[in-house]
């Protein structure tokens, strides 16, 4: 296992995960300062805090796969693997 090793912040899954948490981030900050008028154009329902809320869940169930099955890379990417 000494010639293997992660592929940590270069995993596209945690990159993914940073931008929808940020969006995320940002909706969830408008919905929780949110104008009650936009609020009941929407039928009473805060869409900016749920979107937001759901981004979030998302980006963390992102980062919780990249760490449970994250990618193993070669050290060394000229060497082959042998079978």
């Amino acid at each position: 296992m000494a010639d293997k090793q992660k592929a940590g912040a270069f995993d596209i899954r945690v990159v993914i995960a940073a931008l929808i948490g940020v969006y995320g981030l940002v909706l969830t900050i408008l919905g929780i300062i949110a104008d009650p008028a936009e609020v009941a154009k929407a039928d009473g329902l805060n869409i900016n805090l749920w979107g937001g809320i759901g981004m979030l869940v998302f980006a963390a169930l992102f980062v919780l796969w990249s760490r449970l099955r994250p990618i193993v890379v070669p050290a060394d990417p000229d060497k082959t693997p042998a079978d």
